[in-house]
This record gives C-alpha cells, sequence and structure tokens, in this order.
C-alpha cells in the first residue's frame, strides 16, 4: 500500500471517528431533554392540594358549665409597651397591640363568664340598626379592661455537633408578656390586675446533609401573644371564681 493511501484511509478514519462523536454527543442531549421533559409532566401530574382543620386552644373555664352572673365588660386600650415594631423605622401602626385586644376579646367570651361589649364598631352596628329601623338598647358595662404588651422579642439560637460534622439546628424563639388591669367604671379603681407569660419554640435539625433548618415563621408571634393572653384570661378566671373581684367592689 502507497504512502498516499495509507493517509487517506487515515484521513477517512478520522472523519467517521469525528461524525461518530458528534452523534452521540446529539444522541445524548436528545435523550437528556426528553428526560427532562418527562420529569417535569411527571411533576406537574403528580401535583396535589391539601387541607385540614386545626384544633384552636381554648381558655380552661371554654365549654365548662357555669350558672354565676356574667358581668358586661367593655375592652379598652390596648398598646404595645415592649420595644419590638417600635423603631425609628415603624410606620406608628401599633398591629401587635391591636392583634392582642383581638385575642383578649374572644377569650373573654369564651370563658362565660363576661358579656364582652363591642366598642370598637359602634358606627357599623349603628348604621346596621338604621338600615333595619331598629332601636339601639346600648348596655353600659360594670367593668373596663385594659392591658399592655409589656414584652415581646424574637431570637434565632443555633447549634451544631463536632463542628457540624454530625449536623447542625436552629431553633426560632419567641417570648411574650401581657398585662391586663381590671377597672370599675364607678370609683375608677383597678380593682384586679394580672399577668400572663408565654414562649414558644420551633426547631429543625440538619443531620449529615439530611433534613433543613427552619425559615423565619411569622406565625409564631400570634401562637405566642396568644399562649400568654391565654394564662392572664385563666388568671382573671380563678380570682373572679374565688370572690377577689366581689371582694374588692363590696368594700367600696
Amino acid at each position: 500500500m502507497s504512502e498516499r493511501d495509507r493517509v487517506l484511509r487515515a484521513t477517512l478514519r478520522a472523519v467517521f471517528r469525528r461524525r461518530s462523536e458528534q452523534n452521540v454527543k446529539k444522541l445524548q442531549q436528545f435523550l437528556v431533554s426528553g428526560m427532562t421533559t418527562a420529569a417535569l409532566a411527571l411533576v406537574a401530574g403528580c401535583a396535589t392540594e391539601s387541607s385540614r382543620a386545626l384544633p384552636v386552644t381554648k381558655v380552661e373555664s371554654a365549654g365548662v358549665a357555669y350558672a354565676g352572673v356574667r358581668y358586661p365588660v367593655a375592652v379598652g386600650k390596648f398598646d404595645n409597651r415592649s420595644s419590638y415594631m417600635r423603631g425609628i423605622f415603624s410606620d406608628g401602626v401599633d398591629r401587635l397591640g391591636g392583634q392582642a385586644k383581638t385575642i383578649l376579646i374572644t377569650h373573654m367570651q369564651q370563658t362565660n363568664r363576661f358579656n364582652v361589649l363591642d366598642r370598637d364598631n359602634m358606627e357599623e352596628i349603628k348604621q346596621e340598626a338604621a338600615i333595619k329601623s331598629t332601636a339601639q338598647r346600648l348596655k353600659g358595662a360594670d367593668y373596663v379592661v385594659t392591658g399592655d404588651v409589656t414584652e415581646f422579642g424574637r431570637k434565632e439560637v443555633g447549634d451544631q455537633q463536632l463542628f457540624g460534622l454530625l449536623g447542625r439546628g436552629k431553633s426560632q424563639i419567641a417570648y411574650a408578656k401581657v398585662a391586663l388591669n381590671i377597672v370599675n367604671i364607678s370609683t375608677p379603681e383597678v380593682v384586679y390586675s394580672t399577668q400572663g407569660a408565654g414562649e414558644f419554640e420551633l426547631s429543625n435539625r440538619e443531620v449529615v446533609g439530611f433534613g433543613g433548618t427552619a425559615s423565619y415563621d411569622s406565625t409564631l408571634n400570634g401562637k405566642v401573644l396568644d399562649l400568654a393572653m391565654r394564662e392572664a384570661v385563666n388568671n382573671m378566671v380563678r380570682a373572679l371564681d374565688s370572690g377577689a373581684w366581689k371582694g374588692n367592689s363590696e368594700k367600696d
């Protein structure tokens, strides 16, 4: 075989090898693209939607039979006195105080010891009464409940085991403390005071690369505020059942 023939054969082999490699790459790209499309279709086809009702924790006296006097009370001012959401960048809207007041009204009504009078929606109630041509018979309160969120805060605590080789974790902790004052409208004397505090913690742990740390959960604010308020209302009901309020009012 001449030198020319050997060069020609080598050139042809190189051309065929290059085309073969190009065909293999195209086939690989086609397979990857097809697998990606199939995976996306599978994910889209397997998308599910679920929902469930969650139990709501109530005050101790909720649902307990009670045949005593139900005191007419109105809820007065409820402010956020903590440093939370009161910085220089705050918009001045007391969302925490408003949230605490709503929780307080709900828990007080559930105790079956009080007839809670709504003073925040007087205009709306008046308008509906006018539409129905019904004369309003407004009821006065014997007591006014006022209060404050005295302490509120959040923090994150992290840890790791064996310098992080065996895993790491993060906990979000929210703390709240509220104060309630019961005011006799006739004197007006504070006849009873109580406080309630609570702490909520959310923890996640990642072990050797598996699992994930918890992201920010804004619902902890409402949960810990509800816990602190529930404790304060429980204290209020215990004092009422033991005669602490009645004793103070009868002395005047």
